[in-house]
C-alpha cells in the first residue's frame, strides 16, 4: 500500500505543500524516481512512527 500527501497531512497536521515536500524528501533518501510511490512502511521507517497507528489514521 502506498501513502499520499493528503494522508501525511492528516497524520502530521502539516499543510498539503509541506506534506508534498516530505514525500519528496523520502523519495530522495530512498533513491526513488519522481514517479515512484512511497509505501506506508517506508514512511513509517522514515518518521519512526508505528505502522499500526498510521493505518488507523489513514483508513476512512
Amino acid at each position: 500500500m502506498c501513502i499520499y500527501p493528503k494522508d501525511i497531512q492528516r497524520i502530521t497536521g502539516k499543510s498539503y505543500r509541506q506534506s508534498v515536500r516530505m514525500m519528496q524528501t523520502i523519495r530522495k533518501e530512498l533513491n526513488k524516481l519522481q514517479n515512484e510511490l512511497v509505501s506506508i512502511e517506508e514512511f513509517c521507517q522514515y518518521t519512526s512512527l508505528k505502522q499500526e497507528q498510521v493505518m488507523t489514521l489513514i483508513v476512512d
